[in-house]
């Protein structure tokens, strides 16, 4: 079994790598491990708490929960991830199931925060893309996504995301493996990290 963790700022491309290289394997290969799936349940909270949530904080993660399911597939076991709305900032009732597959692939911005988790990684990838079209990113999709309007958008990335970023995330570049610069759009690179996938499991 070949664990990779894929982090990357918010907005950087991380999904789009993550597609990219699942569509590169053969389906029934690879299974995927959202970071999101495993935010802190906060459905019990009143409207004026939720929009105080710092999602960008590894503190934010049940991250004992997250290693012990990655370690269930580890050993063979498949697991019930969480379902997790950032419109009622509560985890659904429903769960998903996740298999153990040859390829584990586990995403999102703070996995390389975590030295236990990042331990558990055989390929460790930073996707890194430019400020700006992050933020431009992350409008389009807070605003489709996450039930917000532009100025609160804004207002969010101000006062939660970009110092996060400069705080937890940006300096986690130097635990990975491999960097992809221009996230989503650098094909050369994403070629390269597949094949290099492809090869392993090959073996």
């Amino acid at each position: 079994m070949l664990i990779i963790g894929i982090a990357g700022g918010s907005g950087s491309g991380k999904t789009t790598v993550v597609k990219k290289i699942m569509e590169s394997l053969p389906a029934d290969t690879v299974s995927l491990i959202s970071q999101d799936a495993y935010y802190k349940d906060n459905g019990h909270l009143p409207e004026e708490e939720k929009k105080k949530i710092n999602f960008d904080h590894p503190s934010s993660i049940e991250w004992d929960l997250l290693i012990k399911h990655l370690d269930k597939l580890k050993g063979n076991q498949s697991i019930q991830m969480p379902m997790y709305s950032y419109v009622t900032c509560a985890r659904a009732e429903e769960t998903l199931e996740v298999y153990p597959r040859k390829v584990i692939i586990v995403e999102g911005i703070l996995i390389l925060t975590n030295r236990a988790l990042r331990e558990r990684f055989d390929i460790k990838v930073y996707v890194d893309a430019d400020s700006d079209d992050r933020l431009m990113r992350i409008i389009s999709r807070d605003i489709k996504e996450r039930g917000r309007n532009y100025q609160q958008v804004l207002d969010h990335y101000a006062i939660f995301v970009k110092p996060m970023h400069e705080q937890f995330i940006d300096s986690t570049k130097k635990y990975a493996d491999i960097i992809v610069p221009m996230g989503g759009k650098n094909k050369v690179a994403i070629d390269i990290l597949s094949s290099r996938i492809r090869m392993i499991l090959h073996h």
